[in-house]
């Protein structure tokens, strides 16, 4: 009996030897030193004078010289590269397409829009958006919501999500269906509610379903067809009713908003953040800096609609704007950055059909609105992180942070393009693309 004891004890050693070896192998694989020529880290003003990124796991446990470099890690030497926090959308439409998005809608099943936009996130993680706020999209159910879940479960590997499954819109809104006869019968991609009672409903069911955030059209909407963007949609009283409910369920705000005045009224009223904000004044801006509103403005949708694909079913909307307003828009926008508002990225894109590596183009733009070109990169980083409560964790590249990490080819900071030349995509410490 003793020998069958002692002999049980030394399996079981042996075996937890085996184990402690396997545990140390693993530790050991997991561990990946990033060299590059510079890092920007999402913060700072100027690119670090480390050139080195200690990745062990999924999270960053260490950033300086070569010399820190463990002596098991794999090493991954990038060249004239910079490495950056991952890129965070912090308004993106994978749900969305078609000409004429509204019919499209409605023309397919959610199983398919969900299959179809999965293939376009993980084509945009692979251009370094690790990260997405989905704001509302073309779904009549609650596709979003299920694509985050599938890829939170580890089904498919995709970017982080942040999800808002609808937008709320008014009757006639650009949330609404306005170009079929009143006879028909329609199905809105948006969830239409007129006074309180009915935001209520909708703004519980948001919650039931799975919402991380509440999305309102305030005002119309560019590329819907049949309202006016200028137009203000939601009364004070209405607006008021959806920051009582949303904060009641705990869910952050978004307002998308063109007219100058649906503008400041959501901004007093609390929303979190302004998406596009086209026709703001001095005042706006004033009250956004007041009330700490992020802005996402929003740029490069309207550049690509005309530059490169005149296929909107508004596409006269759009038109008028770039022709008469763009340059107006951008002054506006350079004047609030400023002034000291938050401005997030955001690139109001997002299906397959759209080349992926355009999307930092969003980053260019603002550059062209008068940040810098870190300013514009942090837009894209660690503010879009703060403006969905993940910059205790995302968004900059620190020890202890996850690591979300892009590595481009040569110094953004000089040639601003260079963020669509992709060397490196880290996600969550795994790497998704790599030389």
């Amino acid at each position: 009996m003793l020998t069958h004891h002692k002999h049980c004890r030394q399996l079981l050693s042996a075996g937890l030897s085996l184990l402690l070896a396997a545990h140390a192998i693993s530790s050991n694989a997991a561990t990946t030193a990033l060299v590059a020529a510079r890092i920007i880290d999402g913060v700072s003003s100027q690119p670090l004078a480390a050139t080195t990124i200690i990745v062990d796991d999924n999270k960053i446990t260490a950033i300086g010289q070569r010399d820190i470099i463990p002596a098991h890690a794999t090493v991954i030497d990038l060249g004239d590269a910079t490495l950056l926090p991952g890129f965070i959308d912090s308004h993106t439409h994978p749900f969305i397409h078609g000409e004429d998005y509204q019919a499209t809608a409605l023309q397919n099943s959610s199983a398919y829009k969900s299959l179809r936009a999965l293939n376009s996130t993980q084509k945009l993680l692979k251009a370094g958006w690790t990260s997405m706020r989905i704001m509302g999209d073309a779904d009549t159910a609650y596709g979003p919501v299920d694509l985050k879940r599938a890829i939170n479960e580890g089904l498919f590997v995709g970017p982080r999500l942040s999800v808002a499954p609808h937008y709320l819109s008014i009757t006639g809104g650009g949330g609404d269906v306005n170009y079929y006869s009143h006879e028909q019968t329609i199905t809105p991609d948006g969830l239409i509610v007129d006074g309180p009672e009915e935001i209520r409903k909708a703004i519980r069911q948001e919650a039931k379903y799975g919402a991380d955030w509440i999305k309102i059209l305030v005002t119309g909407a560019f590329h819907a067809a049949g309202n006016n963007p200028k137009n203000v949609h939601f009364s004070p009283e209405e607006l008021a009713a959806i920051m009582a409910e949303a904060n009641r369920q705990g869910l952050p705000v978004a307002a998308h908003a063109h007219a100058n005045e649906g503008i400041k009224q959501a901004v007093i009223a609390g929303v979190r953040s302004i998406e596009h904000g086209t026709y703001m004044d001095d005042e706006a801006i004033r009250l956004m800096k007041k009330h700490r509103t992020f802005f996402v403005p929003t740029i490069y949708v309207g550049d690509y609609f005309y530059e490169e694909e005149k296929t909107l079913k508004a596409q006269a909307v759009n038109d008028e704007y770039y022709d008469n307003y763009r340059a107006i828009f951008l002054k506006m926008i350079g004047k609030a950055h400023k002034a000291g508002v938050k401005i997030a990225v955001g690139v109001d894109l997002g299906d397959m059909k759209y080349p992926a590596h355009v999307y930092v183009r969003e980053m260019a733009t603002l550059v062209e609105a008068g940040l810098s070109p870190m300013a514009a990169i942090q837009a894209g980083t660690h503010v879009g992180a703060e403006l969905l409560g993940w910059d205790d964790r995302l968004g900059s590249l620190a020890e202890g942070k996850l690591a979300d990490i892009v590595a481009v080819a040569g110094n953004p900071l000089s040639d601003i393009k260079q963020l669509e030349n992709i060397k490196l995509v880290m996600l969550n410490g795994q790497l998704i693309v790599q030389p």
